[in-house]
């Protein structure tokens, strides 16, 4: 049996779970969650999350415990595999990494996706909410720059949870051909992107194919 089993969707909050068992050397098996199918809802997975979002784990090696939210995921690995991901021993640098991470997850997260939602998905043209969420995730995509302009990674020198949790949402803009090109001047992110794309943990994770789910 694998150590975890990953319930997984390929969205930037998903590929943020792979890369990290990647990262830590771990085994997993991928239950597929397709939410466009609505499957977070079935009655199995919300045992395991009961707020019908991926993504989740089951680790096998502690009695099947179970976890939800990505950034509790991320911490709970790094605090059990490697603990130099979550700032090491020391004290200011792992708040500074719970900082970085906590940003993501409650700034740069939400608000891209809240982007790409009025820009991309939506079926109804809302000039207020494309207006509002684009400023919103310029503003966001500075202050990372802005980090990203004296450090090598967003915590300094050493890569940490922070830069998985904040990776794969930097490209998210991307979606959109009509916005895209206001992301493009961003030269520190895009410098830090590049260093991160060379990992063996993102190549593992591009290399995931879909199932068919007909």
């Amino acid at each position: 049996m694998a150590d975890y089993s990953l319930y997984y969707f390929p969205t930037p909050n998903g590929k943020k779970i792979s890369m990290m068992l990647e990262e830590v050397g771990k085994s997993y098996d991928l239950k597929w969650i397709h939410i466009g199918k609505n499957m977070q809802f079935s009655d199995d997975f919300v045992n395991v999350n009961p707020n019908s979002k991926i993504p989740a784990i089951v680790d096998h090696t502690r009695d099947d415990m179970a976890i939800f939210e990505s950034g509790a995921i991320l911490e709970y690995l790094a605090e059990k595999h490697d603990e130099n991901l979550a700032g090491g021993k020391d004290l200011k640098q792992r708040y500074n990494v719970k900082e970085w991470l906590y940003w993501q997850m409650a700034g740069f997260g939400p608000m891209l996706g809240q982007n790409n939602f009025f820009h991309v998905f939506s079926k109804v043209d809302d000039p207020i909410g494309k207006e509002r969420y684009l400023k919103e995730s310029l503003r966001l995509f500075g202050v990372l720059d802005k980090q990203l302009s004296k450090n090598k990674y967003i915590c300094g020198d050493e890569f940490t949870i922070a830069d998985i949790a904040s990776y794969w949402w930097s490209y998210s803009p991307s979606m959109s051909d009509k916005i895209k090109d206001q992301f493009e001047g961003f030269e520190n992110v895009k410098r830090w992107q590049d260093r991160i794309s060379t990992r063996d943990s993102v190549a593992k994770v591009n290399a995931i194919e879909m199932p068919s789910f007909d």
